[in-house]
């Protein structure tokens, strides 16, 4: 399988997560990780597990992302291994599609012996705009090279 097969897969496993949130379906989000995976949140809550991620987040849907949707784009996907590849997503949660999608997120992500990817670490933060852009003029040598995260 080639590098763009295996891309396709990755963001494949990306969309189904999506679809799942939008969905409001915790099993199904959860299904698309490891059994041992890692979700660090937005607010810093980690929880361990495919089954403990899906129920945390079939409570969530349930409550506060009652009929939001999870809108994101993938930056870039960076095969580490055959089997091994890191994410990166720009994304929001909302009802609507925001004009700035505001948060980034890193996926490491696993394909076990059957040949299924999952995730196996997703940890995501705020992407702070105005302080991104105060520290690149202040200091040109902090913007990364080649960047890909305009969103």
């Amino acid at each position: 399988m080639n590098a763009a097969e295996l891309t396709a897969e990755i963001t494949a496993v990306l969309r189904r997560s999506q679809d799942a949130w939008d969905r409001g379906d915790g099993a199904a989000y959860g299904a698309c990780f490891t059994p041992d995976a890692t979700d660090v949140t937005f607010v810093g809550t980690v929880y361990r597990g495919a089954e403990a991620i899906g129920r945390a987040h079939q409570a969530l849907f349930d409550s506060f992302l009652k009929d939001t949707r999870l809108h994101t784009d993938v930056l870039s996907v960076d095969l580490l291994t055959p089997d091994v590849a890191v994410a990166v997503t720009s994304g929001d949660v909302a009802r609507k599609r925001p004009r700035h999608l505001g948060k980034r997120a890193t996926y490491t992500l696993v394909r076990d012996a059957e040949g299924t990817w999952r995730i196996a670490a997703v940890q995501k933060t705020k992407h702070n705009r105005l302080m991104e852009a105060i520290s690149f003029a202040l200091q040109p040598a902090t913007a990364p090279a080649g960047r890909v995260d305009r969103h």
